[in-house]
């Protein structure tokens, strides 16, 4: 039998939580608590769609026309977006990552970005993926083994579940007290407006109904952990929640129309991100990352 297209599946699982981690992309196919799903899954004999789990390395969202300058070197990566004239999340989509540690409630993955044209930087990339009582815990750390700085952004892109059905009848709340505007045709950054007044104000829980987001929100409301969390309570009366760390400070939130009609607004991709969209031009939360240094980012799920 042939092997899935997402590569080879970890299972892990902690009590009545159960997760499947994969070979290709280095990210999460499913997870699920007491039966129901936290994150929506994509089949197992199936190409993942629409990013569903995966990681998002060296950046996450948009690289405009794939150009950028970095240290006075003008580079220019392969267009994975060319209907749009852009790059999009990185190059590790369709990667295949090693496992450096498999137990039965967690599993740690690791690749390596070598030097290319576009990217002439070496980055090491492992993700530790742990279920405890508390919910699913995912830890990026990536390590500059090259000899020259280099520029990063890290990104995932888990879709909380609603359960059975769409996420129309869902009750949202996010973090978000500011926007990332973008322009219509390219999906590029092009300002930032405060949420309140607009339709996009979920600061407080309210149904999401029918309206269609695909934005950045950043400026995120912290609890006293210094956590953001985003929540989709189903029609179940169950609550799908993702929360993030300091070192994200932007959640991308995409309700998911542009998926195939069997997939669309099934899940309500919620995507951390170090970085803005095209932060390889704006700079805005680009992270600069020196020979020999390090950088760790956290986020996790639950269902309460």
């Amino acid at each position: 039998m042939a092997p899935p297209p997402s590569g080879e599946q970890f299972e892990i699982s902690t009590g009545d939580q159960k997760a499947t981690i994969v070979e290709v992309g280095g990210g999460i196919r499913g997870y699920e608590a007491g039966g129901r799903p936290v994150l929506e899954s994509y089949p197992v004999g199936e190409i993942c769609d629409g990013a569903h789990g995966a990681q998002l390395v060296p950046w996450p969202n948009r690289l405009a026309g794939g150009r950028y300058v970095f240290d006075g070197e003008s580079l220019q990566v392969p267009l994975t977006e060319p209907e749009k004239n852009n790059a999009i999340h990185g190059f590790l989509l369709w990667r295949p990552w090693q496992a450096s540690e498999v137990e039965a409630d967690r599993v740690v993955l690791g690749t390596r970005i070598h030097p290319s044209p576009g990217y002439p930087f070496r980055l090491d990339v492992s993700v530790a993926y742990s279920l405890s009582g508390e919910g699913l815990s995912v830890a990026t750390t990536v390590a500059n083994s090259g000899d020259r700085a280099l520029p990063y952004g890290h990104g995932q892109h888990p879709y909380l579940s609603p359960g059975d059905g769409l996420i129309d009848e869902c009750e949202l709340q996010l973090a978000g007290r500011v926007r990332v505007d973008t322009d219509a045709e390219r999906q590029l950054p092009t300002g930032t407006e405060p949420v309140g007044s607009t339709p996009f104000d979920f600061l407080e829980p309210r149904r999401l109904g029918s309206l269609a987001i695909d934005f950045a929100f950043t400026d995120l409301v912290r609890d006293d952990a210094g956590l953001a969390w985003t929540r989709l309570k189903g029609p179940d009366g169950a609550t799908a929640e993702i929360w993030v760390d300091e070192s994200y400070p932007y959640v991308e939130t995409y309700t998911g129309d542009t998926l195939a009609e069997d997939r669309a607004r099934r899940g309500l991709g919620t995507e951390p991100m170090t970085c803005a969209p095209d932060a390889f031009n704006s700079g805005e939360g680009l992270l600069r990352i020196g020979p020999g240094e390090s950088f760790t980012s956290t986020w996790g799920a639950r269902l309460s």
